[in-house]
């Protein structure tokens, strides 16, 4: 046996070792409803975003706004939340088309006060003169807590602002 195939048995050991240490540090983020939410502070509303996951979802990550501001990246099968000031929002998501009637949410939020907000998507297949591929199109929509927090409670919990 060479010198230099010992080194590079070594070597490959090393690398070896190496990558174990990064995939035992990588882990998945936690469920949503293993995170400790602190309350709403009290001059401010909280607004929670989450989304479906699943073979059949888009895994693009859009922005999403309010008011016209990014405030977030909506990832599959995940959620998260902004504590904001009280006010009108508009929220929208960052879409291939944003004209369809009653594409996106308006809501007042009033201090103290929580709501969801579910991004929706579908696929859109080519267009007229487009060959070869699909486009994304998403909606947001204000769903009703009960049913929201059942929904968001197993998705990745992204973080909070």
């Amino acid at each position: 046996m060479s010198r230099d195939s010992g080194a590079r048995r070594r070597w490959g050991r090393h690398l070896e070792r190496g990558f174990l240490l990064i995939l035992a540090s990588c882990s998945q983020l936690p469920p949503t409803s293993s995170v400790a939410i602190p309350p709403i502070p009290a001059s401010e509303a909280r607004l929670w975003f989450y989304r479906d996951g699943g073979p059949y979802e888009t895994q693009a990550s859009p922005y999403l706004r309010l008011n016209g501001r990014v405030t977030g990246i909506s990832e599959p099968d995940g959620t998260f939340y902004r504590d904001v000031a009280p006010r009108h929002y508009v929220v929208t998501v960052d879409s291939y088309l944003d004209s369809y009637v009653d594409q996106f949410a308006s809501i007042d939020l009033a201090a103290g006060q929580e709501a969801y907000v579910k991004v929706l998507s579908m696929r859109r297949d080519k267009a007229s003169g487009e060959t070869g591929f699909a486009r994304d199109i998403f909606f947001t929509r204000i769903i009703p807590a009960d049913t929201a927090r059942a929904e968001a409670a197993p998705r990745r919990f992204y973080g909070a602002s």
